[in-house]
């Protein structure tokens, strides 16, 4: 979900409570505060050479401990005011995909992207989801797709060798030939 589709979820549904589950059946505590916008930009290199730029916003969620026991979450339009404010200082880059940055004593901090956003009278529940890692030069290094159910790469045994080019180098791989 882009920054500017988020904000207009917002915008949609004024003074409601905006909740977040950042795993099944558990939220982000009613005590949390929206701490840090962050413009983040992505420039890599893959294992198979190949260059890759991207951006993304991360907002950061924080549970305050002198909050404890909080049963009134933060409306939308607090989370706008204070989207606008940090808009203000340093402009929201609104194309770019939005993720939320949490993590608690139960749960490693983590950035995850929106999964889906429910909306019912008083409530914006916003449901976020892990995003496994992955090789991004598994056509080069011969990996086929992630098995889910098993969480584990699957390798194809038979895989040809593959001859791959970039501007910087030419480089040989197949699987297990350490080029991932």
């Amino acid at each position: 979900m882009k920054v500017a589709e988020f904000i207009e979820v917002l915008a949609q549904n004024k003074n409601k409570e905006l909740l977040f589950s950042y795993a099944q059946d558990k939220l982000v505590g009613a005590n949390y505060h929206l701490t840090e916008v962050k413009n983040v930009q992505f420039d890599t290199t893959d294992c198979g050479g190949k260059t890759n730029f991207w951006e993304e916003t991360h907002f950061q969620l924080w549970e305050s401990p002198s909050e404890l026991g909080k049963r009134n979450y933060m409306t939308t339009d607090k989370i706008l005011s204070i989207l606008t404010r940090v808009n203000s200082i340093k402009a929201l880059k609104t194309d770019t995909e939005v993720k939320m940055e949490y993590g608690n004593e139960a749960f490693t901090t983590s950035v995850m992207p929106v999964k889906h956003i429910e909306i019912d009278g008083k409530r914006v529940y916003v449901s976020l989801f892990s995003e496994a890692t992955r090789c991004k030069a598994n056509d080069v290094c011969g990996l086929s797709a992630v098995d889910r159910d098993a969480e584990s790469p699957i390798f194809e045994e038979q895989k040809p060798k593959i001859k791959h080019s970039s501007s910087q180098a030419m480089s040989l791989c197949e699987p297990n030939s350490g080029c991932c």
